[in-house]
C-alpha cells in the first residue's frame, strides 16, 4: 500500500496495490496491520457503512460530537466523488483548512480522517457507491454538522452549483464560525 501525506497530518490517502490481468483484479481493500503502520496507531473500526449517490448530490460536511466524535475509511466502490475532510478543531494550526481528494472506483484510493474532523463529498459521476469505516458507532443524538457551502472554507464541490442536491437537513447546518460543536486542539480524541 502507497501512503500519500497531505497537508493536513492525521489526514491521509492510502492507494493499495492492484493485481489485474484478462479477468479483472485483486485488491487488498482494508488491512488492521498496514492501516495501523500507515497512521502510527491503532485504528478500530465498529461499523461499515455504504451510500449510493447520484451526480451532483453532496453529503456534508458531518460529524459526531462528544465522545461519539467518529474517524472514518472512506472509499468508492464505483463511480466517482470529490471527497473532502475539514479540519475543525479549534487551535490547530489547520483549522479551517480542508484536505479534497478524489476517489474512484477506478483509482480504489481511500481517505483516513481522523476523529475531530467534519467530513463531506459530492458526487462527480452519473452516480457512485460510497463506503466507509467508523471507528464508533452512529449515534443520532451525537449528529453534528458544518455548513458545506461555508464561504470561509472556500470549497469546491466540483459541481455546478445548480446542478447540487441536498438533503434537507445539510441544507441547514451551522457555518463553520456559528457552531458550538467544534472539538478542541488540546485533547487527544483517540484517548477518551
Amino acid at each position: 500500500m502507497n501512503v500519500i501525506e497531505t497537508s493536513i497530518p492525521g489526514v491521509v490517502i492510502l492507494e493499495p496495490r492492484v493485481f489485474g490481468d484478462a479477468r479483472g483484479y485483486f485488491f487488498e481493500s482494508w488491512s488492521q496491520r498496514d492501516l495501523d503502520a500507515a497512521l502510527g496507531r491503532h485504528v478500530e473500526f465498529v461499523q461499515d457503512n455504504e451510500s449510493k449517490s447520484r451526480y451532483g448530490v453532496v453529503r456534508g460536511l458531518h460529524f459526531q460530537k462528544g465522545r461519539c466524535v467518529q474517524g472514518k475509511l472512506v472509499r468508492v466502490v464505483s463511480g466517482r466523488v470529490l471527497d473532502v475532510a475539514v479540519d475543525i478543531r479549534v487551535g490547530s494550526p489547520w483549522f479551517g483548512r480542508y484536505v479534497a481528494c478524489e476517489l474512484s472506483g477506478e483509482n480504489h484510493r481511500q481517505m483516513f480522517i481522523p476523529r475531530g474532523f467534519a467530513h463531506g463529498f459530492s458526487v462527480l459521476s452519473e452516480e457512485a457507491v460510497f463506503q466507509y469505516k467508523c471507528d464508533r458507532y452512529y449515534d443520532p443524538s451525537s449528529e453534528a454538522a458544518i455548513a458545506w457551502n461555508d464561504p470561509a472554507l472556500g470549497i469546491d464541490w466540483g459541481v455546478p452549483a445548480s446542478d447540487i442536491i441536498l438533503s434537507e437537513k445539510d441544507m441547514h447546518h451551522p457555518l463553520l464560525s456559528q457552531s458550538d460543536d467544534l472539538f478542541d486542539y488540546s485533547i487527544d480524541y483517540y484517548a477518551l
